[in-house]
């Protein structure tokens, strides 16, 4: 019999299950977003604003969002010197953003992340291993570690630099929750529910079981905004992860 790891305390309510979807509003214009936001209704769920979307005025839609109220995650993906990541993070709270990612390549990076998101309540959140790498691809680059261990140990950096959490694939996610604790956010990207095309990802898992898994948010791109129809599509993985938050 295949025993279920315990619920996160923050799965104590079914009814908070949109929240935890971040929908990657990844379109190659901003006109193109703000119709799909229009289209699916603008549901409380995490709106996610990538690298294509904020080098095509992307920030606008953000603080359009936020100012009705949503929550929004600018995916960023910030590395660079240290100045330049304080004061980009610095930037982004005083937007209002819920979230940011930075590149936990570094300990120098993720200082200097917490010390430009101040006294905000921004979130800060450290890419571990994007999920379309594996080990082959960690080999190409030099590393050495096991791609587990990797995520591990960076996840472990940006916990003692005083990060709110990670971006790490759904295959982790148990394991950083034994390792990190219960407070210590986990981000999933790489979601697909069954049958899904998984595209160009490479570690992919279910909305139901990277929740079960420890996951407090789920990064839902394609399968949303592809789908024939969008708003039941998303409702569907919401429905699913309700059902995974049921004790």
């Amino acid at each position: 019999m295949t025993v279920q790891p315990p619920l996160h305390p923050r799965h104590a309510d079914p009814l908070d299950a949109a929240s935890r979807l971040m929908l990657a509003v990844d379109f190659p214009a901003v006109r193109d977003a703000e119709a799909f936001v229009a289209a699916i209704g603008a549901p409380p769920i995490v709106y996610k604003i990538g690298l294509e979307l904020i080098y095509a005025g992307g920030l606008g839609l953000a603080s359009s969002l936020i100012g009705q109220g949503q929550s929004v995650f600018i995916d960023a993906k910030l590395l660079d010197i240290g100045h330049t990541v304080e004061r980009s993070v610095a930037n982004i709270a005083r937007l209002g953003a819920s979230f940011v990612t930075v590149h936990a390549s570094d300990r120098k990076t993720l200082k200097a992340a917490v010390n430009g998101r101040g006294a905000s309540p921004l979130k800060l959140l450290a890419v571990t291993v994007l999920t379309n790498l594996e080990a082959q691809d960690l080999a190409e680059q030099g590393i050495t570690a096991a791609l587990a261990e990797l995520v591990m140990r960076r996840a472990r950096m940006a916990l003692e630099a005083g990060f709110d959490g990670v971006v790490a694939s759904g295959a982790e996610a148990s394991s950083l929750r034994d390792a990190l604790g219960p407070d210590f956010l986990i981000v999933t990207p790489g979601i697909r529910p069954a049958g899904a095309d998984r595209g160009d990802q490479a570690r992919v898992m279910t909305p139901g079981d990277a929740i079960r898994a420890g996951a407090d948010y789920l990064v839902v791109g394609r399968p949303v905004t592809r789908a024939h129809n969008p708003r039941a599509a998303l409702d569907s993985i919401i429905a699913e992860i309700k059902a995974a938050l049921q004790p």
